[in-house]
């Protein structure tokens, strides 16, 4: 098998703590690509992996501005440009009027954001992963902890890993295929 066809290897633990335990040590020791499967939540994970990602906050707001922005000028375009009309004596801009729509392109545009800024961050869809293959990876939706040191990461080496995972008392290591 050559270092192209393998995705990493992937390490199961008994319990939560163990998995968090592991995944600090993992990111002392260097690693940076690793992920963590577990059926649950566990606090402090995310920050054993460095996994803060802050893109999604700042694509929701710059879409909401941006759909604050359309609706507004679509708004003052039709009314003052295109087709003033007279009514009542009002100005053409009367931006009063103007906030409702404004607020709803705001909020449908942050929205279409937040959610196809998630597909895309969270490389969605897809139907099948590579760590889906390995053994006893079933058990990541029941009762299994696992962590996965990705053969991306620039410290990869197989049998470093393998012994990292032994030593931090990985109940199963196995390789995991493209």
């Amino acid at each position: 098998m050559s270092a192209a066809t393998v995705h990493g290897i992937i390490a199961r633990y008994e319990s939560a703590d163990a998995l968090l335990s592991a995944a600090r040590q993992a990111r002392q020791r260097g690693y940076r690509r690793m992920d963590a499967f577990s059926p649950m939540p566990v606090h402090g994970l995310s920050e054993a992996l460095d996994a803060e990602d802050f893109r999604l906050p700042w694509l929701v707001f710059l879409c909401g501005v941006a759909g604050a922005a359309l609706g507004y000028g679509l708004q003052y375009f039709v009314s003052v440009v295109d087709y003033p009309l007279n009514i009542g004596g009002r100005p053409f801009h009367s931006w009063p009027s103007f906030i409702p729509v404004t607020f709803e392109t705001t909020v449908l545009l942050a929205a279409f954001g937040a959610v196809f800024g998630m597909f895309a961050m969270n490389g969605l869809p897809r139907p099948h992963h590579p760590v889906f293959g390995a053994p006893g990876f079933d058990r990541a939706s029941s009762d299994g902890f696992f962590l996965c040191v990705e053969a991306t990461d620039p410290k990869f080496d197989r049998e470093e890993v393998k012994r990292f995972f032994a030593d931090t008392g990985a109940v199963d290591v196995a390789e995991v295929d493209e």
